[in-house]
Order: structure tokens, then C-alpha cells, then sequence
């Protein structure tokens, strides 16, 4: 079965060209196109989706509220299609909105085709595309947004392990697995169970929630330390 892609945007033109790169792919298919996250939230109702390519700046409802609403269920469709966050700058405060809010990365418009088609199927596939080096950098600039850090408000910390603890520091620093694996004196393999057990022990989708979530109660700050 095809990847399922819905395009959110404002400006038809821009839906146009993503709709012809995505269309020339076998595995991928233009299930559905809104101009606003509120017509977005009507067509998911009764639309089966997988990937939701989503604006941000949008008229009656942007992209990040409508994204929030997608990830936290409850719109009524089938599934759960997960979002993809299209900005025009990356170090854009919106981006950084739309990876609390839930989404599974970010791209800018102007990415090749074939970073875009990737990101899709990387995302489908259940993995983040946005590195993790990426992420640092926007909660790096966005930092003064978050909460004042209070690990108390995070039971839920309690439950690592003191690796699992490290290598969540380590991923929040922006490493790779190779590059954890390396740090610890590890195997790769050792560390993609490590990241599985904390992804689930939090109840988080992704690596993107994991560094979020690290900046929120202190375990890392702005800068990586």
C-alpha cells in the first residue's frame, strides 16, 4: 500500500509542486490537500492518512494548534497520521512550536526532492528526520520559551536506569547512536535498546521528544551541558 500523504498549506502553488514530486513515487500517493489546519482536522475525520505535510503560518487555524491536536488524537479519523512540519526558516519559532506540539520533525520548503521523499519515508518508517544536532540548535535558541526545569514534575524520570539517564543526556547533546556507542564503549545495537527502553519507559514517539523532554526538566540546557 502507498504512503498516504495529506498537503496543509495556504498557497496553492506551493501544494501544486509537492504534489508532482510526490506523485512521480510508486510507494506514495496525494490522498488529500487542506488550506488551513481547521480544514486539515474536517478531512482526517473521514480521510485515512499517514503523513501530513503541514505549513505553520496559516490563516483560522495554523499549523502548530492543528498539529497538536493530530498528535494528541481524538479528531475522530482512522489511524494516526503523523506530521511533518514544513517552515521557511529553521531556526524558525514555529518549528520549535510544532516538535513540542508532537510532530516527527521538520523540513524547510526549499528541500531537494529527494531529502523531502526521504524525510517521508523515514518518517513513515517511524524514525524523527530531524537530527538530533538540529533540535539541540532550535531549543538552544528557543530556550527562554520553555518552563523553568523542575525534575520533580517528571516522575516519570525515576524509572531509568543510570544509563538510560546517560545516554538520554547524550542524546539531548545532539550524538548520534554511533556516536553514543562510541562515548560509552558500547555497541551501536546496545544503544538502540537503550533509546527503545527510554522511548518507551516516557511515553514518547520519538528521539525529537526525548531532547524536548531533556530541556524541560534540566537534564540538559542550553548548550548541551
Amino acid at each position: 500500500m502507498p504512503i498516504r500523504v495529506m498537503l496543509v498549506d495556504d498557497q496553492v502553488l506551493l501544494r501544486t509542486g509537492f504534489k508532482m514530486v510526490l506523485a512521480a513515487q510508486p510507494d506514495m500517493e496525494v490522498t488529500a490537500e487542506a488550506g488551513d489546519g481547521a480544514e486539515a482536522l474536517e478531512v482526517l475525520r473521514s480521510t485515512a492518512i499517514d503523513i501530513v505535510l503541514m505549513d505553520v503560518r496559516m490563516p483560522r487555524l495554523d499549523g502548530v494548534e492543528a498539529t497538536r491536536r493530530i498528535c494528541q488524537g481524538g479528531e475522530g479519523g482512522p489511524g494516526e497520521p503523523k506530521v511533518l512540519i514544513l517552515t521557511t526558516f529553521d531556526l524558525d519559532e514555529y518549528a520549535f512550536s510544532g516538535l513540542k506540539a508532537g510532530a516527527a520533525g521538520f523540513m524547510l520548503k526549499d528541500v531537494p526532492p529527494d531529502e523531502l521523499l526521504g524525510a517521508i519515508r523515514s518518517v513513515h518508517s517511524g524514525d524523527s528526520v530531524v537530527a538530533p544536532s538540529t533540535t539541540r540548535r532550535l531549543l538552544d535558541r528557543f530556550v527562554t520559551l520553555l518552563p523553568v526545569p523542575d525534575q520533580n514534575a517528571h516522575p516519570e524520570l525515576d524509572q531509568l536506569t543510570d544509563r538510560e539517564r546517560e545516554v538520554l543526556m547524550l542524546i539531548a547533546q545532539g550524538l548520534s547512536n554511533g556516536e553514543i556507542a562510541t562515548s560509552l564503549f558500547v555497541s551501536e545495537a546496545t544503544v538502540k535498546t537503550h533509546v527503545g527502553r527510554i522511548l518507551a519507559k516516557l511515553g514518547l514517539r520519538d528521539r525529537v521528544q526525548a531532547v524536548v523532554l531533556a530541556y524541560e526538566t534540566g537534564l540538559v540546557r542550553a548548550g548541551g551541558r
